[in-house]
């Protein structure tokens, strides 16, 4: 995960003019579909039993959510108000996230600089979906 955290580039700040075929394309989806995985799959399970249904199934459907919410909105990428929703949708899901990762690192204290890379590829994708979306803006009047 810690070479994924800081990942950036002009396809996951939606800069015009990166070649993205797909919704697969993007640096954005990609690193928050990664950190679903771990999340998922080794952060997970290392909560507390009681937090095993609330505080985890809070989490997996959020960070589930994230890459969810920019395919579908990457699908509708030359309707604004259809593409808006998704990546606006998909920012309040990075949000959620950030604040389920603090409350993550209060149970799970060995975990804390995982969890602090995830806070910070979810702070990442906060301010790449807002880019994307400023740049598509521009994009489709370019092409009118």
């Amino acid at each position: 995960m810690g070479s994924e955290a800081g990942k950036t580039g002009t396809q996951g700040n939606g800069k015009i003019g990166s070649k993205i075929k797909t919704f697969l394309d993007l640096n954005v989806y990609q690193s928050t579909y990664a950190a679903a995985k771990t999340i998922i799959f080794n952060l997970i399970p290392k909560l507390p039993k009681a937090e095993m249904f609330d505080l985890a199934s809070q989490m997996r459907r959020a960070a589930k959510a994230i890459p969810t919410l920019i395919a579908e909105g990457y699908a509708k990428k030359y309707q604004q108000r259809g593409y808006a929703k998704y990546l606006m949708d998909a920012t309040a899901e990075a949000n959620e996230m950030i604040v389920h990762l603090s409350f993550t690192k209060e149970y799970v204290k060995s975990e804390a600089k995982l969890i602090d890379e995830l806070v910070a590829v979810y702070d990442l994708a906060r301010k790449q979906l807002f880019n994307l979306g400023k740049n598509w803006d521009s994009l489709d009047k370019r092409r009118t």
